[in-house]
């Protein structure tokens, strides 16, 4: 990827946020209903239990057993007998690999981040090398992002589960028991290291700034069109722009002085207005906005004591390159 247009590191961990707390209510709203049906799911053995009991059975008896059997084990009242209708595991486990892919994203934007070239986050702890003392490898976002690539899979098994046969299927159930174990136990150890990385995350907001300015200022020749189409076209706006990106680019010169000398540019602007197009931290466009309504928001599944949860950045406003993405 290239750079495009400046971002902040603000609206990439508010977006980081929205997606675990989207996470966590996915889950949340997973039913974990009891299951009770006998050997295909008629309850009447328990009837005949209850006929040899001496006990008056009636058509309604495996309903309200069901109903007490959920009240005793703490767990949702389906309203039918689900061995064959396997959607709460199904459910389960597309929650499962949504937070494993939510977690997987974070991850990856730390990794990228945090490599030698580019050095604008990195971990808490130090991950050494075995072979390289100098190294120091975000541990916790590989462990995550290998679990997210994990989970997926995992839960495609689940719901493959939902094809089940007859009443009581041979294979069908019984392929879930590994699958969603090793989901559970990935998607665990990913959120844990999730929870550390985002508490130790260092951001080094100096270097995101110097970022902004390995192109020259080229990621602003977006804005640069757009402020001097109205004095000489869009056309021939876009065309000078070429012309001073290509000679920045080439030559090295600073931004200011190949426009300056570009004759279709030359004095259009005023210095003032030229120091602001040409500033990366001036042209993050709502970013700021955006963040606020983030961490305004509510979700009604989430806990109230997450309202507070602060943005990673102590500076939400703080601009960083944005890698074009086509």
């Amino acid at each position: 990827t290239q750079h495009a247009v400046p971002t902040t590191f603000g609206l990439k961990a508010a977006g980081w946020r929205a997606l675990v707390r989207d996470a966590r209510k996915r889950l949340s709203d997973v039913l974990l209903p009891a299951q009770l049906g006998g050997a295909a799911g008629t309850l009447a053995a328990f009837t005949a239990d209850a006929e040899a009991r001496g006990v008056a059975a009636s058509d309604d008896l495996g309903v309200r057993l069901i109903a007490a059997y959920a009240h005793a084990t703490g767990l949702a009242e389906s309203p039918l007998p689900w061995h064959v209708l396997r959607t709460p595991i199904a459910d389960l486990g597309t929650a499962l690999g949504f937070t494993a892919g939510a977690l997987g994203k974070i991850a990856e934007d730390v990794l990228t981040l945090s490599r030698t070239e580019v050095a604008e986050l990195a971990e808490g702890t130090r991950g050494g090398s075995s072979a390289m003392p100098h190294k120091a490898n975000p541990v916790r976002a590989t462990l995550i992002a290998a679990a997210a690539r994990q989970v997926p899979p995992l839960a495609g098994v689940l719901l493959r589960a939902l094809v089940a046969g007859d009443e009581r299927p041979a294979g069908a159930w019984h392929a879930e028991w590994q699958p969603l174990r090793e989901a559970l136990r990935l998607v665990g150890g990913a959120a844990a290291a999730a929870y550390e990385l985002a508490a130790g995350l260092r951001v080094d907001a100096d270097r995101m700034r110097a970022n902004t300015e390995l192109t020259g200022g080229l990621m602003l020749t977006e804005r640069l069109v757009a402020a001097y189409a109205p004095a000489v076209g869009r056309s021939a706006a876009r065309e000078a722009v070429e012309r001073v990106a290509a000679r920045v680019a080439r030559d090295g010169v600073e931004l200011t002085d190949a426009i300056e000398s570009e004759p279709a540019l030359a004095g259009v602007l005023p210095k003032e207005r030229l120091a602001e197009v040409t500033d990366p931290a001036d042209y993050v466009g709502s970013a700021p906005a955006l963040v606020a309504r983030a961490l305004g928001a509510k979700a009604d599944a989430v806990a109230s004591h997450d309202a507070a949860t602060a943005d990673t950045s102590d500076d939400p406003t703080r601009p960083v390159d944005g890698g074009e993405q086509s």
